[in-house]
């Protein structure tokens, strides 16, 4: 095959390649990783075929789209762990945890039950979760954080944070902070009147009488 036909067949490969994981983070970001990949073509505008010779199995697109999300994931909880005063390496690994969820409902997904297994959103949260225990436990010695946290609360945080629905990404944020700062307050040993971040809109809700 002629040189400058096999580098238009790269390229296309490439682009291909792109507009398949562009497409897969919109869908995983809005609706959770269990969109189905026949949709991710779809709306990639690429053939079934074309999608599973690039992404064989739905964990390899799942691992591949989250990759960016599992390097700051890393690197928030890296700098926690780094800080000499563990409640403020403490506090912020929840504040950017939080806003980097609240970012990309999918990846909240994929992190709380490690997609299925998919290889490094499931080493990440291991490691997020052994380094935050760690934090935790300089954080209590050093008598700022409540004696009876448990890292299952950290999950449950995460897990309530993924359920903010608002009226904008830029509202989730915002919505997500102040819930990170409530959920801060609520983990300190002795919980102090600190000021909220301002409230967000959020989307509407149907109270059942």
């Amino acid at each position: 095959m002629p040189d400058h036909l096999t580098r238009v067949l790269r390229s296309d490969a490439r682009d291909n390649r792109e507009l398949i994981l562009e497409a897969a983070r919109a869908a995983f970001a809005a609706e959770g990783p269990n969109v189905p990949m026949r949709e991710i073509a779809r709306r990639a505008g690429v053939g079934q075929a074309t999608l599973y010779r690039r992404f064989p199995t739905k964990q390899t697109l799942v691992t591949e789209a989250f990759r960016g999300q599992v390097g700051a994931c890393h690197a928030i909880v890296a700098e926690g762990v780094a800080d000499p005063d563990p409640w403020r390496g403490f506090r912020r690994v929840i504040e950017k945890i939080c806003e980097l969820h609240a970012r990309d409902r999918g990846f909240t997904i994929a992190f709380i039950s490690a997609f299925p297994n998919a290889m490094d959103v499931a080493a990440d949260r291991e490691y997020a979760l052994r380094a935050t225990a760690e934090l935790a436990r300089r954080a209590k010695e050093a008598g700022q954080l409540r004696s009876d946290f448990v890292l299952d609360d950290l999950i449950l945080m995460l897990m309530a944070n993924g359920g903010i629905r608002a009226s904008s990404p830029a509202a989730a944020v915002a919505a997500s902070r102040r819930f990170a700062a409530l959920a801060i307050q609520a983990f300190q040993a002795s919980p102090g009147a600190s000021p909220l971040p301002p409230p967000a809109q959020l989307a509407p809700v149907t109270l059942i009488a």
